[in-house]
């Protein structure tokens, strides 16, 4: 071969090089979903999307709720024909976002044909902030069949969430699928519509307003800033019964907010979200009655809404008070807690656990649960339980009638915290709790 061809030949090397490189770039310009070429605004059905994250980060638990029962009225016809916008809180903040969706409770698979998410334009409004709905992808599909009993990951979507934002998640079915499986206590308003509007931005077809969150069970980031998740496992106190509707005023959530505050002060501290594993009513060891069971014990769920979380470092456990309340002796609520701690010491999961809070005058109260109560909190201050303890008990109690809440902390149901009581147990906890490795044992 010549020099002269040599030079040619190299030289069409160089140029198929460089038309390559600009297809490929171009390639992934195209799927990033943040083009404003009209199909990323308000009201569109396309949402331009790529499963592919859009940068480098840690999958974490941005939101999540258990799943606890079958809606009553939905047996037959489940949410056929008909869109659920469910409005969730970020904890965390990220560039890309999956959901979770469970058909737990149905009797039949369940038809998920379109679903969406998008950062909401006010708080509590169900309208989309402009630019930001995006269609959610099952495997590539934009349609998903959820087998009874099952649930499902979607595909990760690129969308910038922020912190401590309100999102939309929308589904529609177009079959009848029931009993819809539900949170029922969510303490948010979330919004119905007739027909196929799961990428309507404006909120206007949303007339109906529901007080629970329907199918969803959790949003997960892929963040740049969390580097774990906490989940708060627990039973009515954790799931915010009598906080303030539609303010977040959930214990977890103002744990949340205060170690965001913490970060943005600069202090050493782990960056981490916070998730909440809540059910009003929940025990360790008791399920109610149904197959699958209806608000799963601690036992049972414990597995799937604690361990199941992406890249879970501690968990906070607040349960064993509505097993007292319905008789259970202290050797078996304790053998309960342990249990679970076992179970995440070998996941590497920290454990975080509270003292029971009083109960007195509350309408089940009796001085031999009293006296059960005190025995598991004797057992828990001794450090033979978790790995760390937050003294709930004593943060709200009144300290001249320890068997009940102080006044101020009191919802007025002598059972539960208000706003001012969840506040004062997301400030109780010890920060440098959330670090450390998991202890070879108790």
């Amino acid at each position: 071969m010549t020099k002269r061809r040599g030079y040619a030949l190299l030289s069409a090397i160089i140029t198929l090089i460089a038309v390559l490189s600009a297809c490929i770039y171009l390639g992934a310009a195209a799927g990033d979903g943040t083009r404003d070429d009209g199909k990323n605004s308000p009201g569109s059905r396309s949402g331009g999307n790529s499963a592919a994250p859009a940068s480098a980060g840690t999958w974490v638990g941005a939101w999540a709720a258990a799943p606890v029962s079958g809606e009553t009225g939905t047996e037959r016809t489940g949410t056929a024909r008909r869109s659920v916008r469910n409005i969730v809180h970020t904890s965390a903040g990220g560039a890309s976002a999956r959901i979770t969706l469970s058909n737990l409770y149905g009797r039949a698979p369940l038809s998920i044909t379109h679903a969406s998410i998008a950062v909401a334009a006010a708080r509590n409004s169900s309208a989309a902030a402009q630019g930001t709905m995006r269609r959610l992808t099952f495997g590539g599909a934009t349609s998903v069949t959820i087998p009874a009993g099952q649930q499902t990951l979607s595909d990760a979507v690129r969308l910038q969430v922020p912190a401590g934002a309100d999102l939309l998640v929308t589904t529609y079915s177009p079959t009848a699928s029931g009993p819809v499986t539900y949170h029922p206590y969510a303490r948010q308003i979330s919004y119905l519509a007739e027909g196929d509007h799961a990428e309507d931005a404006t909120g206007t077809p949303y007339r109906e307003r529901t007080a629970i969150w329907r199918y969803l069970t959790a949003v997960d980031v892929l963040s740049d800033r969390a580097k774990g998740t906490v989940v708060a496992f627990g039973d009515s106190i954790t799931d915010g019964s009598t906080s303030t509707e539609s303010a977040n005023r959930r214990w977890p959530d103002a744990f949340s907010e205060r170690l965001r505050a913490a970060l943005a002060a600069g202090r050493d501290v782990p960056r981490y979200s916070v998730v909440n594993e809540g059910i009003s009513g929940n025990q360790i060891l008791t399920s109610l009655a149904g197959r699958p069971a209806e608000n799963q014990s601690g036992l049972v769920r414990f597995g799937r809404d604690v361990l199941g979380r992406p890249n879970v470092k501690v968990v906070v456990v607040d349960l064993g008070v509505n097993d007292v309340l319905h008789g259970a002796r202290a050797d078996r609520v304790l053998a309960g807690l342990r249990t679970l701690v076992r179970q995440a010491h070998a996941r590497g999961v920290k454990v975080v656990g509270a003292t029971l809070m009083p109960f007195g005058n509350y309408f089940r109260y009796t001085p031999a649960r009293e006296a059960v109560r005190q025995q598991v909190n004797a057992a828990i201050r001794s450090g033979t339980v978790y790995d760390a303890v937050v003294d709930f008990d004593k943060a709200l109690r009144d300290p001249y009638a320890p068997r009940r809440f102080a006044a101020e902390y009191d919802s007025g149901d002598h059972l539960h915290p208000g706003d001012r009581g969840y506040r004062k147990m997301a400030a109780t906890i010890d920060l440098a709790d959330l670090r450390g490795a998991v202890p070879a044992q108790l």
